[in-house]
């Protein structure tokens, strides 16, 4: 698995890969981890039991543009939100 393998199951592991280093939002999983569309990838992981939280937000991008209402993902603290496979 590598950031440029763009199969669901690497994109899946890549997601919770940073999940699991704090909150990501939409945009930082398209630059950051070559995810082009994180809301499947996260609804996928979301079936298979991992207990993803989001929370909407403005987000200005580093071309200095604001975008509304943008996902931040997130994993809850002190559960195990991490029950599923990938």
């Amino acid at each position: 698995m590598t950031i440029n393998s763009t199969d669901s199951a690497s994109q899946r592991i890549r997601i919770l890969a940073r999940l699991k280093r704090g909150p990501v939002t939409t945009l930082e999983l398209l630059q950051e981890e070559n995810i082009l569309r994180p809301g499947a990838r996260i609804c996928e992981l979301r079936e298979k039991g991992h207990d993803i939280r989001t929370h909407l937000q403005d987000v200005i991008d580093p071309w200095g543009r604001k975008h509304s209402r943008v996902a931040l993902y997130y994993l809850p603290t002190g559960t195990n939100s991490t029950k599923g496979g990938v």
